[in-house]
């Protein structure tokens, strides 16, 4: 796309959000319109690029600048986030980056003794059954600080902890019991959707914030692991150092080191994505990009692979694991795609790669669902398999309609926005999905 191309797509998209307005007529837009393409070429004139001059003319609008305000927070694009979404200055500017560094500190550091408390108090087993419980508060903290969420909120924000800590703890679960493991799983899913109940300021209802969750879980799971390969790095190379000194350090690695350090980069992880939204490039549009394709092609591999060994009844267990882990990371890899997407932007080549992957993810999850009902039918019910069935369904659920979403965007039937809101609507069947795998399939199964 070339630049007049791309300008004037920005400035569609300008005005496709104000005609949206009610309050705002035709007329007025077009007037508006005028206006900005005025400014955008004085300033051209004067030397900025086209771009630049593009989101200078709309901070520059005065009464319109509000506008522009909700548009770039629903858009999330980037520049639009670097020059118009940036807060007013504080009175010292200093005052409210440094408080914010003091805050982050001060949560990663709670987390960190709670986990490591945690741990020697509650043993092992009982503490992997309870480890969200022991960091997700903090982080849910955090948002609820930066967001300023009012009292109601924050008293709706300790509900699902409560709650979790309840059921987590009274209920009579079988030591290594299938019951217990499954809700050990379920329980950071369902309080991921309490962080993100914070990290909206209780906006949940909204499609545009819950896109913004979205956005931010995919940015998070990127610099937490980027954070986690760094400290690997580094631990590696301190013990090695240590060790050709005839030193041991690595009690002290496993006793305080690693605890301290996995709890405090779940919240540093999120001040980090936090902090760089206003930076023009994100990392996790990239690797969705890179990935994709890559996914596809081993998707399509799978299922060549499935049609030549015969019956897929005799499937192994763990395959069947490993495949809906694959699955899920399809569902991310889309849920990413369509949230750092331009809506407005027409069809490309990368869409119709979407729209195989899609397909054949929904090819893989049909051939797991007909397995797990075979296995069902000649061994009967278990917690694992009713667990790994829901899960199926829900992936199918969300897959199906997804795939005919993005083929009606392809021949020009429907808007991208379509895909986005059913993604942003459904999401809330998975935290559901979490919450029935803590709190009723246990009891079922008689905790075993």
């Amino acid at each position: 796309m070339n630049t007049d191309e791309e300008l004037e797509s920005q400035i569609g998209q300008w005005r496709g959000y104000v005609e949206r307005r009610r309050a705002i007529s035709a007329a007025d837009t077009d007037e508006m319109e005028d206006h900005l393409r005025g400014q955008i070429s004085d300033l051209s004139a004067a030397g900025l690029r086209t771009d630049e001059a593009f989101l200078v003319a709309v901070k520059r609008m005065g009464n319109v600048d509000d506008i522009s305000r909700e548009f770039a927070r629903e858009h999330s694009d980037r520049l639009w986030k670097q020059l118009v979404l940036m807060p007013a200055e504080p009175d010292d500017g200093r005052t409210r980056p440094t408080r914010e560094l003091f805050v982050v500190l001060a949560l990663a550091v709670g987390g960190a003794v709670a986990f490591k408390a945690g741990l020697a108090a509650l043993g092992e087993q009982v503490f992997a059954r309870n480890v969200s419980l022991f960091v997700l508060p903090f982080l849910a903290g955090y948002f609820a600080w930066k967001r300023q969420v009012t009292p109601h909120v924050a008293a709706a924000l300790l509900v699902p902890f409560a709650l979790a800590a309840v059921l987590l703890n009274v209920f009579p679960f079988a030591s290594n019991g299938s019951t217990e493991v499954i809700a050990a799983i379920h329980a950071p899913i369902a309080l991921w959707f309490a962080v993100g109940f914070a990290y909206v300021g209780g906006q949940w209802r909204s499609d545009r914030r819950r896109m913004d969750f979205i956005r931010f879980t995919g940015e998070w799971v990127v610099y937490l692991t980027l954070l986690a390969l760094g400290g690997g790095v580094l631990i590696g190379l301190t013990v090695g150092a240590f060790n050709a000194l005839d030193m041991d350090v690595e009690w002290f690695i496993e006793d305080w080191v690693l605890p301290f350090g996995a709890a405090g980069a779940v919240i540093v992880a999120a001040w980090l994505v936090e902090a760089k939204q206003n930076v023009v490039e994100n990392i996790a549009p990239v690797l969705t990009r890179v990935f994709t394709p890559l996914t596809t092609l081993m998707l399509l591999v799978l299922l060549v692979a499935f049609a030549t060994t015969g019956s897929i009844v005799d499937v192994d267990r763990d395959l069947l694991i490993l495949m809906d882990l694959i699955l899920v990371v399809v569902l991310g890899l889309l849920l990413y795609a369509i949230s750092a997407r331009d809506p407005y932007l027409a069809p490309d080549l990368f869409d119709r790669l979407q729209l195989v992957l899609v397909v054949s993810a929904l090819a893989v999850d049909l051939l797991m669902l007909f397995a797990m009902l075979t296995r069902i039918a000649e061994f009967g019910f278990t917690p694992n398999k009713v667990a790994a069935l829901g899960m199926n369904l829900v992936l199918l659920v969300n897959l199906t309609w997804s795939a005919h979403l993005i083929l009606g965007f392809l021949r020009g039937r429907r808007g991208f926005s379509s895909t986005e809101r059913w993604q942003t609507r459904y999401l809330p069947v998975f935290g559901v999905w979490a919450v029935l795998m803590i709190g009723v399939l246990p009891p079922i199964f008689g905790f075993v």
